[in-house]
C-alpha cells in the first residue's frame, strides 16, 4: 500500500493539475504575509522606545492600510477560487457515473447504469479508465464523511441525507490513495478509498467480470468454506452474487479476492491478514461493526479457500 499515489503535489490529472497553481500562489502569499507580520513585530520589540508615542493620524493611516492590504489579498484569492471552481463545475464530456456511499468505516460503491442487471456493486475499492471523466455521487449513510483523493483532484463532503457531485479524471495508469477528509468517528484514520486507474479495454475487462456471480467452488475444502458463509454468520452482513447470502448491511464480497485490501485499506488483502482479520476484527479495526467470529481451524482454513475464490 505504500506505493499508492496520495499527495496534492503529485498530480495525475486535469482537476488536481488545474488545483495546483491556485495551492502554491495560496501557499506563498501565506508564507509572504507570515514573514511580514513577524518582522514587523520584530521591528517592534527592538526599537528604540520614542520620546513621543505616535501620532493618532499614523496609526489610523497604518490601520487602514494593512486593512485594504487584507482586503486586496482577500479579494484576490476569492476570485481565483472562483474562477478555478467554474472551470472544474462540470467535466468536459460523459463518463461512467459511480455511486459511493460513505458508512463508519468503510466505502460502498455502485457502478449506475440504465439496466440494473448492469450495475456494478463493490467496496473500499474505486477502478476508472484512464482519460476519461468519472462522475461521482457522493452519499453518506450516517455521518458526515468526506471523498478526496488528492493525486486526481479536489475533496467534496458527503452529508446526510443530502446528494453532493464531484468529477475525476485520471491520465496516468496507477493506484490513487484517498483518506476520508472528515473526522467522522473512532475509525476515521481507517477508512481508506483505493482508486485504481487503468487503459480504457482493461477496464472494460474488470467491469465485465464484476458482472459475473461468484464461481461455484470445485473443490471439497472451498465448498465446505462456501457452507461456513452461507449458514453461517457472515451471510447475516454480507452479500455474494449468485449465492443465498444477500445482505447488505456491510461489504459486498462478490470478488472479495480482486480487491488490495482489507477493512477499507486497513489491511494488504493477504490471506493471514484475512484470517486475522474474520476471527478478531475489533483487535485490528477497534469500533468496526463487524463482530469477532469463533471459527474451529477446520472451518476457518475452508473458509479461507472459498473466499480465495471469490475473484
Amino acid at each position: 500500500m505504500t506505493d499508492w499515489l496520495q499527495s496534492v503535489l503529485e498530480t495525475a490529472g486535469p482537476q488536481a493539475r488545474r488545483l495546483l497553481p491556485l495551492w502554491r500562489f495560496m501557499l506563498v502569499v501565506s508564507v509572504l504575509v507570515f514573514a511580514l507580520v513577524i518582522g514587523m513585530l520584530l521591528w517592534a520589540v527592538c526599537r528604540r522606545r520614542r520620546a513621543e508615542p505616535p501620532s493618532e493620524r499614523g496609526m489610523t493611516r497604518t490601520i487602514i492600510g494593512a486593512t485594504a492590504l487584507t482586503v486586496l489579498i482577500l479579494f484576490v484569492f476569492l476570485v481565483l477560487d472562483f474562477t478555478v471552481g467554474r472551470a472544474l463545475a462540470r467535466p468536459p464530456r460523459p463518463g461512467p457515473v459511480v455511486s459511493i456511499t460513505g458508512h463508519q468505516w468503510w466505502w460502498e460503491i455502485e457502478y449506475d447504469d440504465s439496466l440494473p442487471q448492469r450495475r456494478v456493486r463493490t467496496a473500499n475499492e474505486v477502478h476508472v479508465p484512464v482519460g476519461q471523466p468519472v462522475v461521482f455521487r457522493l452519499r453518506s449513510a450516517d455521518v458526515i464523511h468526506s471523498f478526496w483523493v488528492p493525486s486526481l483532484g479536489g475533496k467534496m463532503d458527503q452529508i446526510p441525507g443530502r446528494e453532493n457531485r464531484l468529477w475525476l479524471q485520471a491520465d496516468t495508469p496507477g493506484v490513487y490513495g484517498g483518506p476520508c477528509a472528515e473526522f467522522c468517528g473512532h475509525q476515521h484514520a481507517k477508512m481508506a478509498l483505493v482508486v485504481v486507474a487503468e487503459p480504457p479495454e482493461k477496464f472494460a475487462r474488470w467491469y465485465e467480470a464484476q458482472l459475473a456471480p461468484a464461481v461455484a467452488p470445485t473443490d471439497s475444502s472451498a465448498a465446505r468454506g462456501q457452507r461456513v458463509f452461507v449458514e453461517g454468520r457472515c451471510a447475516t452482513c454480507h452479500a455474494v452474487e449468485g449465492t443465498p447470502a444477500g445482505s447488505n448491511i456491510g461489504p459486498v464480497l462478490t470478488h472479495l479476492a480482486s480487491r488490495l485490501t482489507l477493512g477499507a485499506g486497513a489491511l494488504p488483502n493477504t490471506r493471514g491478514n484475512l484470517a486475522a482479520w474474520i476471527l478478531d476484527p475489533q483487535t485490528l479495526k477497534p469500533g468496526a461493526k463487524m463482530p469477532p467470529n469463533e471459527l474451529s481451524p477446520a472451518d476457518l482454513h475452508a473458509l479461507l479457500d472459498y473466499l480465495g475464490t471469490l475473484r
